[in-house]
């Protein structure tokens, strides 16, 4: 399945399906639109029924049973947007046939190397073929790869009408990138009994749990006065700004995080001296730790409001995503096929948090559990993405002896 599963990663990637947040329209980019209407063609020349694009550019798909006998029926997701923090436009990709090891040089004018170095994940795929950008663009593995895998795996399971199993749906959701990727999800349309997203992921990732996410939004009410005659008169909103975010826990950011560790995250600053406005999200694994992280900017609002006067910071939060543990653990067995899969698969299962969200953590809240599993990619949302050609043949693997599992009814939670 690799060199067919390359294939169409490389075609996919070529259609620019950047996610716009501002555009008010779902799906928020007319490359996502155009991509939904590619997959939806050529879900059915691979023989897939029910294939359909709905009004908000989702695209639903079904593997009818080859057995009499009714399963449950499994789904399997991924997203058509890439992420807007890079260009996802002109992406022209490199295959590097056997990796060395070492540098890979992706632009030699503008000297950009994807270092083991800086990455030293890299050094795990010596000897493999390697897909890379040139350097300028973002590759769009995050979800393309995803996607790759899903069709390719349905297509081996058409031509391979020996390996019976039940019913499967499949579903490829515009606008994850920008939080949206649920909001029009037809839990009931797709009609499952679980899913899986195929999102993200170095090989052998099997994710059920994930950050709790909120954002926040502090206003910054200054006060102009001219500078040479501004002692005790001017409220200079930018420089409040920066002392606000001074307060924050220094060790308690992106940077200086890892594993089970949260963080608070300053997205965005503007300002001038009359307004600023910080914009930040929130991020805990725990209900109790994402709601001090909260209290802890209402907290530092109230100092702000205090030194400089009732009104000079107004909080507005909003909570994002929950983590999807505790919707899962009741249907742990789900993460225990994906395992098992996985482990015939030759591939050992490795179970971590998602220092992140997918659809899945949505989903599992409207209904559908859903847990994720790797698409084998590597530093997304940038220009040092890649992704080891052999890792996406595995996880074409895994999405077939899953859909195997659950066609012999392997349902127990042991």
């Amino acid at each position: 399945m690799e060199n067919k599963v390359v294939e169409r990663f490389l075609k996919y990637v070529r259609t620019n399906t950047c996610s716009d947040s501002k555009s008010g329209t779902t799906p928020s980019s007319a490359g996502q639109t155009e991509f939904a209407g590619v997959l939806s063609g050529e879900l059915k020349n691979i023989g897939l029924q029910d294939v359909e694009v709905d009004q908000f550019g989702y695209v639903y798909a079904t593997l009818p049973a080859n057995i009499a006998v009714i399963t449950p029926v499994v789904g399997f997701i991924a997203h058509m947007d890439t992420s807007p923090d890079f260009t996802g436009a002109n992406v022209s990709p490199r295959i590097i046939e056997s990796y060395p090891g070492g540098d890979i040089v992706l632009n030699e004018v503008k000297n950009i190397v994807l270092s083991p170095e800086v990455f030293p994940e890299i050094n795990n795929y010596i000897g493999q073929r390697l897909i890379v950008t040139d350097g300028k663009t973002l590759l769009g593995a995050d979800d393309k790869a995803g996607i790759a895998e899903i069709v390719t795996a349905m297509e081996y399971l058409v031509n391979h009408d020996e390996i019976k199993h039940g019913k499967v749906r499949i579903a490829f959701t515009p606008d994850e990138e920008i939080g949206e990727g649920a909001d029009h999800f037809d839990v009931h349309k797709f009609g499952v009994d679980f899913a899986y997203t195929i999102d993200g992921g170095e090989l052998g990732e099997l994710e059920f749990e994930n950050f709790n996410a909120s954002g926040a939004k502090i206003v910054i009410h200054g006060s102009s006065v001219h500078p040479g005659y501004a002692k005790g008169k001017m409220k200079n909103a930018i420089m409040i700004a920066n002392q606000l975010i001074a307060m924050l826990p220094p060790d308690e950011v992106p940077e200086q995080t890892d594993g089970y560790e949260g963080f608070y995250h300053v997205t965005r600053l503007i300002g001038s001296v009359e307004h600023a406005e910080i914009e930040f999200i929130l991020r805990d694994f725990t209900r109790e730790g994402i709601n001090k992280r909260k209290l802890f900017l209402q907290t530092i609002v109230k100092l702000i409001n205090k030194e400089f006067g009732d009104g000079t910071a107004e909080l507005a939060l909003n909570d994002q995503y929950f983590n999807m543990r505790e919707k899962i653990e009741p249907v742990k067995y789900i993460v225990d096929i994906a395992a098992e899969a996985m482990r015939e698969s030759g591939v050992e299962p490795k179970i971590v948090p998602i220092r992140g969200g997918t659809d899945g953590a949505r989903l599992s809240y409207m209904g559908l559990p859903c847990p994720n599993i790797f698409n084998g990619g590597h530093n997304f949302h940038g220009k040092f993405e890649y992704i080891p050609t052999p890792s996406m043949a595995k996880a074409c693997e895994v999405i077939v002896k899953i859909v195997e599992k659950v066609g012999k009814g392997r349902m127990k939670n042991e």
